[in-house]
């Protein structure tokens, strides 16, 4: 098959929606426990959010504009969406059916049921009437529309219920639109019961105490979802060369008031509801009869994630505490025993195996106590809403260190917190720069200086992950603590260019995108092909979140042609077409799901028998590697090699949690064999941990 056919690529979007289904299947398990299978459908209804939020938005804007550009496998945009769409409404047909006939009778018999309004007993209708009469009622507005009222602006992701009033002899019908308040929890104790009715019901069964004296002649639940792609154009910012930093900060704002009025790509309603009334409701959105999806399962899924366990901790995955890495034990009363064990030698972490705030933030907090530290350099992506390392970077700028943070204010949902982080480490005294020119940037760096025996000397994290105390608990990622001159040099380099437009360090060590990261993984790839050709030992084994890149995948399709064996872990969306002969005989492709979300990047390359070892931020995506700042460190301490080696293979003897992915796209689960003994990666993990 020629490595320029479409036949030789699996669509993006498509790849992307089959990780979806991965994670339904977790639902739709017996053997995971109850409330995990609530909140694996609640992930679903995230998921499926988010890819109406960013990708069907952008299919429907290249309709709009009809463009006549084929994706690399070959598809229209409208064969494209028409794709997707048949997709989402099979996966949510299949969480309604879960959630009808598996996970509702599951949760009732714990006395943790979802129960409709209608069927509670009196007493307890009563109960929750009171309820919404005293928590309820006052924070209600509701808005009519008719001619001296405009239809409502309607947010996006919000709760709406529709209501139809009067239309006797002494009125005519009129609509109200009434916004389901998100500061009341979802799920409402009903009293006496264990269980739980969801606030619109309450609301919609107790609209008498609103309207005293009207009929209402129907009620009916509807959301709608707004794109999340906007016109943000960071060259905009930059126009002038001596423009005010803030400007990036107010274009940012712009556009996320711009993306509040953003259009609507989809709009779910009530099964029940009226075909004339979901038609007019549709016409008042402006939009089409393809955007509005009827109910199948509950509308807003995504607040299953808040479902209440009630205390019930043997209905989750039993409790993990991560541990200390046994390096970095002890040593929380002394600040300079971190950079020594450090000096000792690099330190593997495995998060959320090992623990982030025993490490990672240990290692920024100790840098701020020090008083050896003279100056500390973090980039932040991503973070928590009370961030622990913020915090300590604040205080070590208090201190009087030269404290540098690159703020990457435009990553995607949290460019308003990102904001708020910088104008905060500002006003304390860091030194804020706040992304890069036309770039995103993605990289995971820390690096400190210290004065030592009346020397400086550098201490570098590199990560896979954002430094965010809360995912570290519950997303998996590698991070390396190193001493190694030669590396943090190059970090230091890194943030030269960040904070201070200097040139990156196109041939060192660490891989840069998007100057030689590209360059380099290709020639790393074509080697092992010549090595294979020459029959020395060859291999390449990778572990990543996507892989789409078609540069990348036409290499890899090279490789295996030579005979190189490829060995691919990928969490989420794969373009390339694992197995086909004369294509891609060679590689296998999987992806492990499980109760962590699999998150780190490492790579290896066998290298004719001196393997080198790869870490950091970047997957093998366009966007990765040509269009963001992203870092990729060897790894050069043997011991650390052979625990990543080890790690590879944990995931690869996964017969559990890991799906093979074949040569048309579709992912089997992997099944132990009769008599073979469970092997979940994750719990490996976890049992390695705890021992």
């Amino acid at each position: 098959m020629p490595l320029e056919a479409p036949e030789a690529f699996l669509n993006r979007e498509l790849s992307w929606l089959a990780f979806a289904r991965r994670v339904l299947a977790l639902v739709e398990q017996p053997d995971v426990p109850l409330l995990e299978r609530v909140k694996f459908a609640g992930i679903s209804g995230m998921l499926h959010d988010e890819f109406f939020m960013k990708r069907m938005s952008g299919l429907k804007r290249q309709i709009r504009k009809r463009s006549s550009k084929r994706t690399v496998d070959g598809r229209t945009p409208p064969e494209e969406f028409d794709a997707c769409r048949q997709e989402l409404a099979d996966q949510v047909q299949r969480i309604g059916a879960v959630l009808a006939h598996d996970l509702r009778p599951a949760l009732a018999r714990e006395e943790l049921g979802i129960h409709d309004y209608a069927t509670l007993a009196a007493h307890q209708q009563a109960g929750l009437r009171a309820y919404f009469h005293q928590s309820v009622l006052p924070i209600l507005t509701p808005l009519a529309v008719d001619p001296e009222h405009p239809f409502p602006f309607i947010s996006s992701l919000g709760l709406n219920l529709a209501i139809l009033l009067g239309g006797d002899e002494r009125s005519r019908q009129r609509f109200v639109r009434l916004k389901v308040p998100d500061n009341r929890p979802r799920w409402v104790p009903v009293p006496g019961d264990g269980g739980f009715t969801p606030l619109e019901q309450v609301i919609a069964h107790n609209l008498d105490l609103l309207y005293p004296g009207t009929t209402v002649h129907g009620t009916y639940l509807f959301r709608v979802t707004r794109g999340a792609e906007g016109n943000l154009d960071a060259e905009a910012a930059h126009d002038d060369a001596f423009e005010a930093p803030g400007s990036i900060i107010e274009l940012v704002s712009r556009e996320l008031k711009a993306r509040r009025f953003a259009g609507i790509v989809r709009l779910q309603v009530d099964a029940a509801m009226p075909d004339g009334v979901r038609e007019w409701l549709a016409r008042q959105l402006g939009i089409d009869a393809e955007d509005v999806y009827p109910a199948a399962a509950v509308i807003g899924l995504n607040d299953l994630l808040q479902f209440p366990d009630a205390d019930r901790p043997e209905l989750r995955y039993p409790a993990h505490k991560p541990v200390t890495h046994a390096r970095l034990r002890g040593l929380d009363a002394d600040p300079a025993a971190v950079f020594a064990q450090i000096a000792r030698g690099d330190i593997l972490l495995q998060h959320p195996y090992h623990g982030f705030d025993s490490s990672v933030l240990r290692f920024l907090e100790a840098a701020a106590a020090d008083p050896a530290v003279l100056a500390i350099k973090v980039t932040i992506y991503r973070t928590s809403s009370d961030s622990p390392i913020v915090n300590a970077l604040a205080e070590a700028a208090r201190r009087g260190k030269q404290v540098a943070v690159l703020v990457e204010i435009t990553a995607r949902f949290d460019e308003a917190p990102n904001i708020a982080w910088g104008k905060f480490l500002e006003n304390e005294g860091v030194h804020v720069a706040y992304g890069v020119e036309r770039l995103k940037t993605h990289v995971k760096l820390a690096l400190v200086v210290r004065e030592e025996a009346g020397q400086l000397r550098q201490y570098a994290h590199i990560g896979t992950g954002n430094y965010h105390p809360g995912t570290a608990k519950v997303y998996e990622d590698l991070g390396l603590l190193t001493a190694d001159a030669v590396i943090c040099a190059e970090v230091a380099a890194v943030f030269n260019g960040l904070t201070g437009t200097t040139e990156y360090p196109e041939d060192g060590r660490m891989l840069i995108a998007p100057g030689s990261m590209r360059r380099q993984f290709t020639g790393l790839i074509q080697r092992e092909a010549e090595h294979a050709r020459a029959g020395r030992p060859s291999g390449i084994r990778a572990k990543m979140n996507q892989l789409q890149d078609p540069e990348i995948i036409r290499e890899l399709y090279r490789a295996s042609l030579a005979d190189v064996p490829i060995s691919l872990n990928v969490r989420g969306l794969c373009c390339l077409r694992p197995g086909v002969p004369g294509l891609s005989p060679t590689i296998r492709v999987f992806s492990v799901v499980g109760r962590f979300l699999e998150h780190s990047r490492v790579f290896r390359f066998e290298n004719g028998g001196d393997p080198e070892v790869y870490l950091g931020s970047a997957d093998w995506m366009h966007r990765n590697l040509s269009s963001r700042i992203e870092t990729v460190v060897p790894v050069l301490d043997p011991t650390i090699r052979a625990e990543l080696d080890a790690i590879f293979d944990v995931y690869e003897q996964d017969n559990c949690s890991a799906w093979d992915c074949g040569p048309d796209g579709v992912y089997t689960r992997r099944t132990p064999a009769p008599g073979e003994p469970r092997r979940a990666a994750q719990e490996m993990f976890l049992a390695v941990a705890k021992r």
